[in-house]
């Protein structure tokens, strides 16, 4: 036979096995279809350890092409200020986006920041200790001129909270692995000062009394079932 027709062959079926172990690994099913519906309006109280939400002080607001982005990403969004007896004020911020696939993945405070004006001055991994496990958070300082942001966040993806980066993709390579393209969460809290450890201190208070508020169910969509031992 000749070699040019076998080469051709040999790639051809190459080619095709490719081809077919591609689409056996895209996931197809997604998560977020076998799974109750929610509302995280009405799954985070108003009120809750002294904490009641504050109208008077709003979240960073998007400009109009992140909120085209968060859109498109996101099946739902919550942002409230909370405040407490003294004077303390934390904003929350909740995203959640029922695909987790390549294409549509968690816009991370890293980059929503910085596409918005402010320079991100610190990066750092950390630990939570919830009292229902242990959870892996990033914390972040954000400034632009006067306004001085620390920011503590965490990210589930699927059935549990992982650190975002390396360990965001590999979860959810492990899904599609078994065909499943997982959900994800992602919880963000933030305060305005210069005593960046005092205000990580209170952010800290703030999630785990929030978080003691929440019935189970809630709580695990939160921390993702295999963080949430409570």
């Amino acid at each position: 036979m000749n070699r040019r027709l076998v080469a051709s062959i040999v790639l051809g079926l190459a080619m095709a096995g490719t081809s077919a172990l591609t689409g056996a690994l895209t996931p197809k099913q997604k998560l977020a279809d076998a799974q109750a519906n929610f509302s995280l309006e009405a799954m985070i109280p108003k009120t809750f350890a002294g904490w009641t939400v504050d109208t008077s002080v709003v979240p960073l607001t998007p400009d109009p092409t992140q909120k085209e982005l968060i859109a498109a990403l996101y099946d739902q969004t919550l942002s409230r200020t909370y405040v407490n007896g003294e004077g303390q004020r934390v904003m929350l911020s909740i995203a959640y986006g029922g695909d987790q696939s390549k294409q549509l993945q968690l816009h991370l405070p890293e980059v929503c920041y910085v596409a918005q004006g402010f320079d991100m001055v610190k990066d750092r991994r950390d630990e939570l200790g919830t009292g229902y496990g242990k959870l892996p958070v990033k914390r972040l300082v954000a400034r632009q001129n006067a306004r001085n942001e620390p920011i503590t966040y965490w990210i589930t993806i699927g059935d549990k909270a992982v650190m975002s980066g390396i360990d965001q993709k590999m979860q959810r390579f492990m899904y599609g692995l078994s065909g499943r393209i997982p959900d994800g969460m992602l919880v963000r809290v933030s305060t305005i000062g210069a005593d960046e450890a005092g205000a990580y201190r209170v952010q800290d208070r703030f999630v785990k009394q929030m978080l003691g508020a929440l019935k189970p169910a809630d709580r695990s969509r939160l921390l993702g079932t295999a963080t949430n031992q409570g």
